[in-house]
């Protein structure tokens, strides 16, 4: 069937999934949890003003809303920042969020660093492929849409202590004394 210029009709994709947004509490203050289908599309550590107004808070979430995969990636959250476990293993996908080339690359080395560990900008840089670019790796982190999942509270400057953290620098700390008690917990 032609369009109204006459042309043929693209097939468009069908529309995804529309995304659930919620709030919920947590050790490190309240969380904003964007989930699209069986992905998570955003984490936000305390938002703020507009952006907290486009979430609702979890008791608000209609039925239909409500789904297996939300309720597990509140729980795996939950555990994870009781200490009960070392990732919270959530699912998403990098490219859908429009991440590519270095800045996906230093994504995905940060989601390596282990549990308990931490990595310097500068080996983070080196692991990405780009040595000596270990102040761009601070940018590219200060706006991962996915803090926890992707745990850039492990990167660390290699003299001044902890560092710059997207949600503060005694969230970064307190998480990063969360893992390092969990490893002592499993080393007694």
């Amino acid at each position: 069937m032609p369009d109204k210029t006459g042309g043929p009709v693209q097939n468009q994709a069908p529309p995804g999934p529309e995304p659930v947004r919620i709030l919920t509490p947590s050790p490190i203050g309240v969380l904003g949890l964007e989930l699209t289908g069986d992905l998570l599309t955003a984490l936000i550590i305390v938002p703020r003003g507009r952006l907290r107004a486009s979430f609702k808070p979890f008791g608000d979430l209609k039925r239909s809303e409500r789904s297996d995969r939300l309720d597990e990636t509140l729980g795996r959250l939950s555990e994870f920042l009781a200490g009960a476990r070392r990732s919270p293993g959530l699912e998403y996908d990098l490219k859908s969020l429009g991440f590519v080339g270095f800045e996906r690359r230093v994504f995905k080395e940060t989601a390596r660093i282990p549990y308990g560990k931490t990595r310097s900008y500068q080996q983070l840089a080196a692991a990405s492929g780009r040595p000596k670019s270990y102040r761009q790796i601070a940018s590219i982190l200060g706006v991962n849409p996915l803090p926890l999942a992707i745990p850039c509270h492990r990167v660390v400057t290699s003299r001044s202590g902890p560092g710059r953290y997207i949600a503060g620098p005694r969230k970064k700390s307190w998480l990063l004394k969360l893992e390092q008690r969990g490893l002592a917990l499993t080393e007694e």
